[in-house]
């Protein structure tokens, strides 16, 4: 897409802690991004407060989101790209952030229930937006390739948002991570920029 043509974004930084490489890389898309005039919306999964369980009550009885989940819910809607970080944690995402997906995700908002395919699938209702998800971890891509079949890029792109419309799903992997010099982080971060400068 031309670069010209302004975007609604959603930047959603899956890092539980107050401090990480992957808020460092939303920082960079997210100025990149409103520097070329996207509009942006942007939260950080350390500041939102929610009871991550989803309970007992089932959906037609479910929990009310709290505030920080209930904007989050209406910026998902209202975007046309979605952006997320995320570390890998034990071959999956944290347990915050699966929390965000299991309280958010909703049917009604997220998947209509009532209207199935021949799979006995329920219809997708975010369909219309893309994603790109900025992946942090010690596994080279290559290894998490060959190991483990990319899982978590499956449980996200397919599982998750590729569930509730949102596709394709594209991913930039940034490993290893957790002892990266600062020159090769700031490849990185420029890398980001560039992606944000985009839109894409």
């Amino acid at each position: 897409m031309s670069t010209t043509t302004s975007r609604k974004i959603i930047i959603l930084n899956g890092h539980p802690a107050p401090t990480s490489l992957s808020k460092s890389l939303c920082e960079a898309y997210r100025a990149a991004a409103e520097s070329r005039g996207h509009e942006v919306r942007y939260h950080d999964l350390s500041a939102m407060q929610f009871d991550l369980d989803f309970g007992q009550s089932g959906y037609k009885n479910a929990k009310p989101l709290e505030p920080d989940l209930a904007r989050f819910a209406d910026d998902l809607e209202w975007s046309d790209h979605v952006v997320l970080a995320t570390p890998m944690w034990w071959g999956a995402v944290p347990a915050k952030l699966k929390g965000v997906f299991d309280r958010a995700l909703l049917p009604g908002r997220a998947f209509d229930t009532r209207n199935v395919n021949f799979m006995g699938l329920p219809a997708p209702m975010l369909t219309g937006k893309t994603a790109r998800v900025l992946l942090t971890s010690d596994t080279p891509a290559i290894w998490l390739r060959l190991m483990y079949g990319n899982a978590i890029k499956r449980f996200i792109s397919s599982q998750v948002l590729g569930f509730v419309g949102i596709k394709p799903t594209r991913f930039s992997a940034f490993a290893p991570a957790t002892d990266a010099q600062p020159a090769k982080v700031d490849g990185w971060i420029k890398k980001v920029a560039k992606l944000g400068l985009q839109a894409a």
